[in-house]
């Protein structure tokens, strides 16, 4: 089960997450993190020759906040494109 918000640790900006850690972070599943990933919204990189991504805290508090909602709007009012 998937721990409260509140019982989550903060989000370092310096530091680097794995995918799965990201999909933790969010409370979302890994396939939701890698779409994130191909449509810009969350910048990664991965180095030459290494297979593992990294992304930072940074990007994802970057991502958070280019996506904030504003006071009493649904993802649904929300233009997504």
């Amino acid at each position: 089960m998937a721990k409260h918000h509140t019982e989550r640790p903060p989000i370092l900006p310096t530091r680097v997450y794995s995918r799965a850690e990201v999909a933790e972070i969010l409370n979302v599943s890994l396939s939701t993190v890698k779409r994130l990933l191909a449509s810009g919204q969350l910048r990664a990189s991965q180095p030459a020759g290494l297979r593992r991504v990294l992304i930072t805290g940074q990007a994802i508090l970057d991502m958070l906040a280019e996506t904030e909602l504003e006071a009493g709007q649904h993802t649904e009012e929300r233009d997504l494109d």
